[in-house]
């Protein structure tokens, strides 16, 4: 498989938006901004690692069976086949880098455990 994800996609989420800063056939950078008192859904990758960096503000993450607060310059490292989840518990909005590594980058790649949207 390769990379799906092209430079310059993006998309809409109940928890904020994502773009793709660049992107290669093993990896690829994306831009995550996260709205005041929201979370993305507690899921896991099959075929990816992610990589996280806070560039702005301060964030909770599930790691595992952890869960650590992170703010700017942070960085967190999630193996594939962790479930993760990263939150932003302020007023203020958040963002991070995230840099994906694998063979097969794809947004099909989310398997949901937990998600207050509904999207499980």
């Amino acid at each position: 498989m390769a990379n799906l994800y092209q430079k310059g996609d993006h998309d809409t989420r109940p928890w904020g938006t994502w773009e793709v800063l660049d992107g290669g056939e093993t990896f690829c950078v994306k831009r995550i901004c996260v709205k005041p008192k929201s979370q993305l859904s507690l899921q896991l990758h099959h075929f990816r690692n992610e990589h996280w960096i806070i560039i702005k503000g301060i964030a909770k993450v599930t790691l595992g069976d952890n869960i650590i607060d992170v703010r700017q310059d942070d960085a967190v490292y999630i193996a594939k086949e962790t479930k993760h989840r990263i939150e932003n518990p302020t007023d203020e909005p958040m963002e991070f880098i995230e840099i994906q590594t694998g063979d097969n980058l794809d947004e099909n790649d989310i398997v949901r455990f937990e998600d207050i949207y509904g999207r499980v």
